[in-house]
């Protein structure tokens, strides 16, 4: 009897298992997404910003996981590394989910550790870009001073808004 008991356990525990795989699918969460064009609209806000202040500058936006979406160097930008230090901040700031001038404070403050975080760039200009608190994306700017970059990046992030 109690081998009929164990062969009755396992044939209803089989028949389950084949019972759940023909059940529904379970409901996967859902995330917005930067679409280009939402990542258009983001750089066009950001450059209004950086050309209206006379500030020439490079202006990258990604996805959130960092990848590349749009690039743009405007003429005579100041700093010619901005071509890789834009995209490298809006990278930095989209896989830790927070502004990359936090981790340049991290370093400077209690935490120098941070400087190891090798192929981030770890200076102020890239900002997340949040919707419905999910982070979508990021923008990064590089200009002529560090506080110019993170206005030129604040005006990127506000058209999301």
């Amino acid at each position: 009897m109690k081998r009929l008991t164990r062969y009755t356990a396992a044939l209803a525990f089989g028949l389950g298992i084949a019972a759940s795989a023909h059940a529904a699918p379970p409901q996967l969460p859902t995330q917005p997404v930067l679409n280009l064009a939402a990542a258009q609209h983001v750089l066009a806000a950001a450059q209004a910003k950086a050309q209206a202040a006379g500030w020439p500058c490079v202006i990258s936006v990604v996805d959130a996981a960092g990848q590349p979406l749009l690039l743009l160097r405007m003429d005579n930008a100041a700093v010619p590394a901005g071509v890789e230090l834009a995209p490298g901040k809006a990278r930095t700031a989209a896989l830790f989910r927070r502004p990359s001038g936090a981790l340049e404070d991290a370093i400077n403050g209690n935490r120098p550790a941070a400087a190891t975080a090798r192929g981030f760039v770890l200076m102020r200009g890239g900002l997340p870009l949040t919707v419905h608190g999910q982070v979508v994306g990021a923008i990064g700017v590089s200009a002529d001073t560090p506080q110019h970059d993170e206005e030129i990046a604040q005006a990127g992030v506000a058209a999301l808004q």
